[in-house]
C-alpha cells in the first residue's frame, strides 16, 4: 500500500506509520514539519513539509497524486474536511478520517456506548469532529472510514488524569510514588477506558482497503474498562507507590478549580467513558486490545523518564493547595473529612 499521512508526528500517526513501515509499506507524511518526527529513517519514508491551512497550496500539492490510503489525522474544522475532500476525491482508494468519541461527549445514552449513539458533544472540539463527519459521510463516491478513538496514550506522551492542566500530568506518577494525595473526582467510581497507541494502530491499519469499511464509522478504544479509582491504583502499583485519594465533587472542582484543571473534567471526565468494539472486530482483522493499562502505563512511564517528560511533585504545588483549601473547607462546614 501507498499511505499518506495528514500529519504524522502525533502519537496515534507515528504508530500506525511504524507499524505500515515495519511490514514493507509506502508511507508519506505531509506536516508542517514543527514537531518532533519519532519515525526512524526508512527508505519507504518520505516526509513532505507543507500547511493545510493554505488552502490552495494544499490542494494543488495532491493535484496530480494518486495513494491508495489517506490517513487525515489533523481535520479539526468543516473548511478542513471540504479542502481535503476537494483534495483527495478520485485521488485516494481510501480515506480515513481520524475523529473521537468526544463526538458524543457528555451523559451517555448507552452504556458501553456504540457507534449508533446519537451526536451529542457538549465541547467545540467534539462539534467540530461531528460536522466533519457529517460533511465526509455525505459526499458522494467519496470513500470514507471515520475512526473515532477515545485515551490513546503510550511512549511520545503522559498519562492523563481525570482532572488536572496538561502541565500537571508529569506530576501524576511521582505523586503517586512517593504517596501523596491525589485530587480524583466524585467518588472515583467513573468508568474509562484507555488504550495503548499501538492497539489503536492495529485498528486503524485492520480497515485500511476494505470495501466493507468504507462509509462507516468504528469506535477504536480500550476494552479494558476501569473505575478511576482502579485506574490510579494501577499507576500506584507500576511506580511502586501508594494510591491516596482525596475526593471532591465534580460539581465543586468544576466551579472552584482554576479553569486549565477542569475543562477535559467538565466536558469529558464526568460521564462514563466506555464505548464498544464489536463493530471493528467484525470486519475482520482486529484481534481487540492487547496492551493492558499495567503494561503500557510502565511503557509510558519508562519514555517519560527517560525524555525528561515526568517531572517532581514539588514542581505543581496547585493541587497541595486545592487539597488543603477543600480540607479546611469541611472543617469549616463541620462535616466529616474523609481522610481523618
Amino acid at each position: 500500500m501507498n499511505v499518506l499521512f495528514l500529519g504524522g508526528t502525533g502519537l496515534i500517526s507515528t504508530a500506525i506509520a511504524r507499524k505500515l513501515l515495519q511490514r514493507g509499506e509506502q508511507v508519506t507524511c505531509f506536516n508542517r514539519g514543527r514537531s518532533e518526527n519519532r519515525l526512524p529513517a526508512h527508505p519507504n519514508l518520505t516526509i513532505v513539509n507543507g500547511d493545510r491551512s493554505d488552502r490552495a497550496a494544499f490542494e494543488a500539492l495532491f493535484a496530480d497524486k494518486h495513494y491508495d490510503v489517506v490517513v487525515d489525522m489533523i481535520c479539526f474544522s468543516p473548511d478542513d474536511a471540504a479542502s481535503s475532500i476537494r483534495a483527495f476525491k478520485g485521488r485516494c482508494g481510501h480515506f480515513i478520517f481520524c475523529s473521537t468519541v468526544c463526538v458524543y461527549s457528555g451523559p451517555p445514552v448507552t452504556i458501553p456506548t456504540p457507534e449508533g449513539e446519537p451526536y451529542h458533544s457538549i465541547g467545540g472540539y467534539g462539534k467540530n469532529k461531528a460536522v466533519c463527519e457529517q460533511l465526509f459521510l455525505s459526499e458522494p463516491d467519496f470513500p470514507v472510514t471515520v475512526m473515532r478513538p477515545s485515551h490513546s496514550y503510550g511512549e511520545g506522551g503522559t498519562l492523563i488524569r481525570p482532572v488536572g492542566g496538561w502541565g500537571s500530568f508529569g506530576t501524576f506518577p511521582d505523586r503517586l510514588r512517593k504517596g501523596l494525595p491525589v485530587v480524583v473526582p466524585g467518588d472515583g467510581t467513573g468508568l474509562w477506558a484507555s488504550c495503548h497507541v499501538d492497539d489503536v494502530a492495529e485498528g486503524f491499519i485492520s480497515v485500511m482497503g476494505k470495501p466493507a469499511a468504507m462509509g462507516e464509522c468504528f469506535n477504536i478504544t480500550g476494552e479494558e474498562n476501569l473505575t478511576w479509582n482502579d485506574y490510579h491504583k494501577v499507576v500506584a502499583e507500576v511506580v511502586g507507590g501508594t494510591f491516596h485519594p482525596v475526593y471532591i465533587p465534580t460539581s465543586v472542582l468544576s466551579d472552584f478549580a482554576k479553569p486549565d484543571w477542569t475543562g477535559g473534567l467538565r466536558e469529558i471526565f464526568a460521564w462514563p467513558s466506555i464505548f464498544t468494539t464489536d463493530k471493528i472486530k467484525a470486519i475482520g482483522g482486529y484481534p481487540g486490545q492487547s496492551v493492558s493499562w499495567a503494561a503500557g502505563a510502565a511503557r509510558t512511564i519508562a519514555w517519560m523518564e527517560a525524555n525528561g517528560k515526568a517531572q517532581s511533585a514539588e514542581s505543581d504545588p496547585y493541587e497541595d493547595r486545592l487539597i488543603a483549601a477543600w480540607q479546611a473547607a469541611l472543617h469549616t462546614l463541620n462535616l466529616p473529612d474523609a481522610q481523618d
